[in-house]
């Protein structure tokens, strides 16, 4: 681990160089493109023989992540030259400028990816972290040339393609037999029209993220829905996405994630969602849903008795209040990541209930949950933080709160749980900002520390007596 901009390129070339023989993976998070052409050039000085290095890891990288200022035809050219053996390429970059044509990714670029045919997956993307921008040079002609080399991929992922129309993309569809894994972001141009046609492929997709991509419709989800191994798909931010969307979803047997962010769909629309999908499906995300209500709780969880759900996003509901997180723990499924963030009516009575919550009879009081953001709830008070301390939440490792409001509470709690993240100032929790639709959003947690176990078993004959009596206070409250 060490900052890539601390040393100067020839001599990051040296250190490249030492690098292991059997490396097969390697990500950076920030480099210069200059930098990257240059390494894998093989001539890092301009006719001088004693700067020529060929790094002894080169035959064997398989995996390249990459981070950089600019993606660039130069960059991706040296890469699909370079490594000979490279069958996962991932490239994201994040302009402070609008780049020019020396510093940018054309369909000259796209052309040469792939020239040895052992790529499998390939993710390009362009951030708008520091500025709204876009691969403005590469149109549906740049994705045509590249298709003619990749008809071998198995996933890609394509961001910022701002010049990319239908016919772009669905030449991706009826290239690329084998593919499996379908990803657009800022997908700005992409219609229903893109999948129209999709039964008439051989393609069995079992992973589509398709987000910020404004013009998708119902219909494109009800030709989608035709999919039936589909197990992830990501609909964040496609805002015209409405309850005849949920009807054709529900038809998906085998989906397990969920996430429907941003979009224009009611609590009857949820309902579609039953009974297949739901006793299976393992994180649902409706932040920003703004027309959900606390009947949203009622309609996906009420007399199911098989319940899969371990993450679930209720983040941004104006409408919701305590009474569904009320409803919600008496379902008493092992929900392991729960969002609350934003919601104004949700307060005290929440946090009561689920510190509270048991799943089986002999786990720990809101023994489940492993990740709760409350960050800016508007009904938290002093009395919350009781209920956050040990004994309660003893799985828990992320917590977010909101940090100008008792502050003093905040750090007394962070203090007694040494090995809980408690994020005060609106942090996601536990998401990784490379992309956090895909695995990289998946958490790892430990188990309870021996030493906290410890601490925990020292405490239970005190606490039972605490426990008991702050039930009956939660009673008299709930």
């Amino acid at each position: 681990m060490f900052d890539v901009s601390f040393f100067l390129r020839q001599n990051f070339a040296r250190v490249w160089a030492m690098a292991s023989e059997k490396l097969s993976s390697l990500e950076i998070g920030c480099i210069y493109s200059v930098t990257v052409t240059e390494l894998l050039s093989q001539n890092l000085g301009a006719g001088n023989s004693m700067n020529r290095i060929v790094p002894s890891m080169w035959p064997n990288i398989e995996k390249l992540c990459l981070s950089v200022d600019y993606i660039t035809d130069a960059m991706v050219g040296a890469i699909s030259k370079g490594l000979i053996s490279l069958t996962h390429l991932e490239l994201q970059d994040a302009p402070i400028i609008e780049p020019r044509f020396s510093f940018d990714l054309t369909n000259v670029g796209l052309q040469q990816i792939n020239q040895l045919s052992k790529l499998r997956h390939l993710s390009l993307v362009r951030s708008q972290e520091f500025l709204v921008t876009y691969f403005r040079r590469v149109n549906d002609l740049g994705i045509l040339l590249m298709a003619d080399g990749c008809a071998d991929l198995e996933s890609i992922c394509l961001g910022g393609f701002c010049r990319v129309t239908d016919t772009g993309f669905r030449t991706i569809l009826h290239t690329f037999s084998n593919l499996n894994k379908l990803r657009v972001f800022h997908g700005i141009q992409l219609t229903h029209l893109v999948f129209h046609d999709i039964s008439a492929t051989s393609l069995s997709l079992k992973h589509v993220s398709l987000r910020w991509c404004s013009l998708l419709t119902n219909d494109a989800v009800k030709n989608l829905s035709l999919n039936k191994d589909l197990s992830y798909l990501d609909l964040r931010d496609c805002r015209s996405l409405r309850d005849e969307a949920l009807r054709a979803i529900g038809t998906i047997p085998k989906l397990k994630t969920l996430l429907l962010d941003g979009s224009d769909i009611s609590d009857a629309g949820l309902s579609h969602l039953r009974p297949l999908i739901m006793s299976s499906l393992v994180s649902l995300s409706v932040r920003g849903c703004k027309k959900l209500t606390d009947k949203s709780i009622t309609v996906l969880f009420d007399g199911l008795s098989k319940i899969e759900l371990h993450v679930l996003d209720l983040s941004n509901l104006p409408y919701l209040s305590d009474a569904a997180i009320l409803q919600l723990t008496r379902s008493k499924f092992a929900i392991s990541e729960l969002r609350l963030r934003q919601c104004p009516l949700i307060g005290d009575v929440s946090v009561m209930a689920l510190a509270s919550m048991q799943v089986n009879e002999d786990q720990r009081h809101g023994s489940s949950l492993r990740l709760l953001d409350l960050y800016n709830c508007g009904g938290l008070t002093q009395l919350s933080f009781k209920w956050l301390k040990n004994p309660y939440f003893p799985r828990m490792r992320w917590l977010g709160v909101t940090g100008s409001l008792h502050r003093d509470l905040v750090d007394a709690l962070a203090r007694s749980r040494p090995f809980l993240h408690v994020a005060c100032h609106g942090e996601e929790l536990g998401a990784d900002h490379w992309d956090s639709s895909d695995s990289f959003y998946m958490h790892h947690y430990d188990e309870v520390d021996e030493f906290e176990q410890w601490l925990f078993d020292g405490e239970d004959d005190d606490d039972d007596d605490d426990i008991a009596d702050d039930e009956n206070d939660a009673e008299l409250l709930l």
